[in-house]
């Protein structure tokens, strides 16, 4: 069973930044990841999404060009394009999240860690033991119960963010930050899009 002085569950933000400090001052540090590294902001949240919004918001000025006294003709979108943009920011971005944790002699541990008694940690079926257990899991996103998601019809972020055509309509079911940045994305794209909110 390897030991270390740290062990954080996680490599978001949160997870990461930790795990970097950790090691910076002394410590032996591992850290835990069933995915990519970065979690989901970067691969699946912040990130991707800002990347989509970049490319919604370019196309904007494209469409008002003549209001900045520009002259732009046949221009268009590459939805397609549009989505691996996206994918490669948040690719990058977990890359150099593994470049920083190598440099800072971080041991990367890939699976799914469970806690156990005596602070150890099962990572898909092999044991870690480590005097301090950092959790960093971070959140996800909840699915409603009178609307399953079947990734075809109803659909999730990850989904959303990766579709292989553009859809022509689109519900986005909430107004929080998430909901309105996929509205606005699709929407600038050419989809119709009607958001739907619970509260007044």
């Amino acid at each position: 069973m390897s030991k270390y002085d740290i062990i954080v569950l996680g490599s978001g933000p949160g997870g990461y930044v930790t795990a970097i400090r950790a090691s910076q001052l002394g410590f032996k540090t591992a850290i835990v990841e069933k995915e990519n590294l970065g979690g989901v902001c970067l691969n699946w949240g912040c990130i991707p999404t800002k990347a989509l919004l970049k490319s919604a918001q370019v196309f904007e000025y494209l469409k008002h060009a003549e209001d900045y006294g520009l002259s732009v003709k046949d221009f268009d979108k590459d939805f397609d394009a549009v989505v691996k943009r996206s994918r490669n920011v948040a690719d990058g971005m977990s890359k150099g999240v593994q470049f920083l944790l190598k440099k800072n002699k971080i041991d990367v541990l890939n699976g799914y860690g469970t806690l156990k008694p005596s602070k150890k940690i099962d990572v898909d079926g092999k044991e870690y033991n480590a005097d301090h257990i950092i959790i960093a899991t971070g959140a996800r996103s909840r699915e409603l119960p009178s609307l399953p998601q079947d990734g075809k019809k109803v659909i999730g972020y990850r989904e959303a963010m990766t579709l292989k055509k553009q859809p022509k309509k689109i519900i986005v079911v909430g107004s929080g930050a998430i909901g309105v940045e996929f509205a606005y994305f699709y929407n600038s794209m050419g989809t119709e899009v009607t958001i739907v909110e619970f509260m007044p």
